[in-house]
């Protein structure tokens, strides 16, 4: 019988799936459809900060060959709304919280929030938004990642992880993976989009989205090689212990197939989520199940990191 449990730091999860941050996730009743979804495993909130924001102005999001461009800019309810659903909703499947302070004493002021509340799940630090006009990716300036991190630690003790921007280089996985495995990570989620992307349409000679001129994260279908490079590497990097989310591509069951084959425990889905809908996961989940039937795989621990290279 085919099973696609998975775990992350005590909590079990029916299937392996669940949306990205940003995609059906910003009000409770999309938060509702994702909960209640067939073949969905778990949730994650749009990404909090501490007080309700609008995001960018404009058109912010655009469909484009292979996939996506948008600049959100980090439209939210806000930290207590997205604190208050998921300890309402905490016993019915593990959920996810995500935060992105837009300063570090934003993010800090956050955990001590959750640490002080009822909430029991996992948190995600997005240490990765790229569509904040003025507002760099952190995680691309180590110093400042483990210096968050040395102060995260020393107060937060439920489980946490990281979500990651895409690192493009050998040396900066190295760099990167050396600064995570120092601390008691839960997970990463890898990736966030491709930041800082830029869409012309032909008809127009203009750009497609009004934010930052033009200039926005890539999502779906063309960020998969990207996604998988990042999941693949950091696998092989970071401790055991510190599982992988993997985020980037997902359009069918052969993607969701791939993540896992490079390291990934969960897989997560947004751009096609975003245009199909929740329904998206049980078709994915049905895929992956015939591909596992397919080469003789009753469980996902038979292939998970089991990518072969060429002699």
């Amino acid at each position: 019988m085919t099973t696609l449990t998975a775990s992350i730091a005590g909590f079990d999860f029916d299937n392996v799936l669940l949306n990205a941050a940003g995609v059906y996730c910003q009000t409770a009743s999309e938060l509702d459809q994702i909960l209640e979804a067939s073949g969905a495993g778990s949730l994650v909130t749009k990404s909090a900060t501490p007080a309700e924001r609008d995001g960018n102005a404009g058109v912010r999001f655009a469909e484009m060959p292979l996939g996506s461009i948008n600049s959100m800019g980090l439209p939210n309810l806000g930290l207590d709304y997205y604190l208050d659903y998921t300890i309402t909703h905490q016993d019915e499947k593990p959920l996810f919280l995500s935060i992105a302070g837009l300063t570090k004493a934003d993010n800090l002021a956050m955990l001590r929030d959750v640490q002080d509340s009822d909430f029991n799940g996992l948190v995600e630090l997005n240490l990765s938004c790229p569509n904040v006009p003025g507002k760099p990716q952190t995680a691309y300036d180590f110093d400042t990642t483990r210096e968050i991190l040395n102060e995260v630690f020393s107060f937060y003790t439920k489980p946490l992880g990281v979500k990651l921007p895409p690192y493009f280089d050998i040396a900066h996985f190295d760099m990167i993976a050396e600064i995570l495995n120092d601390f008691p990570l839960a997970f990463v989620n890898t990736i966030n989009s491709i930041g800082n992307g830029l869409v012309v349409d032909p008809e127009t000679d203009t750009v497609v989205i009004a934010p930052k001129g033009g200039f926005g994260g890539l999502g779906g279908e063309i960020v998969k090689p990207t996604a998988l490079a990042n999941v693949r590497a950091l696998r092989q990097r970071l401790r055991p212990e510190i599982k992988i989310i993997g985020t980037g591509g997902v359009t069918n069951g052969r993607d969701v197939y791939d993540h896992i084959l490079c390291g990934a425990d969960l897989v997560s889905v947004g751009t096609s989520l975003y245009f199909e809908g929740p329904a998206i996961f049980e078709r994915l989940n049905n895929e992956l199940i015939a591909i596992m039937a397919e080469k003789g795989y009753n469980h996902l621990d038979e292939f998970r990191g089991r990518l072969q290279t060429l002699a």
